[in-house]
């Protein structure tokens, strides 16, 4: 057999981050920053990382649960990846779905469906993460701008969505990298359920209102509205701090982010030191950029994806 090559692109939550856990919608495109893996058959196994050990794992399972008869076949792998790591951006996401689909081959001899891919992808970051919503496998699957939504773990509602972002929006969007969280996803997730159970009420009134948000952004995508779009991105930061999610060292940087436009932080977060990366709406951009700069704060264009999971040999 010859070498199996799969990429995948990471994520961008526009709307929905921690919401989506609790049957809320999110808004996730896809970008342009993409991770490949590529497997050849080997006569004796190469070392692994735990990483690649999980997903292994995962997809013999995987095929185990669906009588399909696994084969002990040795393997060597490489990872090229443009995605920054424990971001926000997906990068977990991309690999669990590149690596499912190369090894669902490997094992089987042929390609399997984008579906069966992400369903495996799933229960793999299940394993990452403990308590995934889905969104991000979903999006370095399908690609492109997708509505998702979890009710049960057997009721998922995966819409890709027919528009675009209006290049009148997508034009003045820029990623900040505030920097690496010192929280992991899984501990984001448990301490707003956390929260969640102590302050019940307050929580569910922040997830409808983060609910609302979501769809007014696809409004906005849909009429084209720049003003609509700009407060609710505004309004999205807000409610994401009252999740907790947003450290106090983010929110200054925000803070002085404020005379050049608006941001939130996208995926999910951290309070300890930084929050991971901004999505953040431009409206005075050479401004904009005269200040990153002096600040020498990461930073890179926002170009959303509408490729997914692609194979490549």
């Amino acid at each position: 057999m010859k070498q199996i090559v799969y990429s995948a692109p990471g994520k961008v939550i526009l709307s929905g981050e921690h919401a989506v856990v609790y049957g809320r919608p999110a808004l996730v495109c896809a970008i342009d920053k993409r991770l490949t893996i590529s497997i050849t058959p080997s006569k004796t196994s190469a070392p692994s990382n735990q990483g690649m050990k999980t997903v292994e794992k995962g997809v013999r399972d995987f095929l185990k649960q669906k009588k399909i008869p696994v084969p002990e076949l040795f393997f060597s792998y490489s990872v090229d990846s443009q995605i920054p790591i424990g971001r926000g951006l997906g990068s977990s996401a991309a690999f669990s779905a590149a690596a499912s689909a190369a090894l669902l081959e490997l094992y089987t001899g042929q390609e399997w469906s984008l579906e069966e891919i992400n369903n495996c992808a799933y229960k793999i970051e299940q394993v990452f993460h403990k308590n995934p919503s889905g969104v991000d496998n979903t999006a370095a699957v399908f690609g492109g701008l997708i509505y998702f939504r979890k009710e049960f773990e057997f009721l998922k509602t995966i819409s890709s969505l027919s528009l675009k972002i209006p290049s009148s929006i997508e034009q003045n969007l820029f990623l900040i990298d505030s920097g690496k969280p010192e929280e992991t996803t899984a501990q984001m997730v448990e301490n707003v359920g956390k929260l969640y159970n102590r302050k019940g009420l307050l929580i569910d009134k922040t997830l409808r209102n983060i609910e609302k948000i979501t769809k007014r952004i696809v409004v906005s995508f849909a009429k084209e509205d720049t003003v609509f779009f700009r407060k609710s991105i505004e309004d999205n930061q807000k409610e994401l701090e009252k999740l907790g999610v947003v450290s106090g060292k983010t929110k200054s940087l925000l803070k002085h982010l404020q005379p050049f436009g608006v941001g939130k932080v996208t995926g999910a977060g951290g309070t300890l030191g930084a929050s991971g990366f901004l999505l953040f709406y431009v409206e005075k951009r050479e401004r904009f950029l005269a200040f990153i700069q002096g600040k020498r704060l990461e930073s890179m264009v926002f170009h959303s994806s509408y490729l997914g999971l692609k194979k490549i040999i």
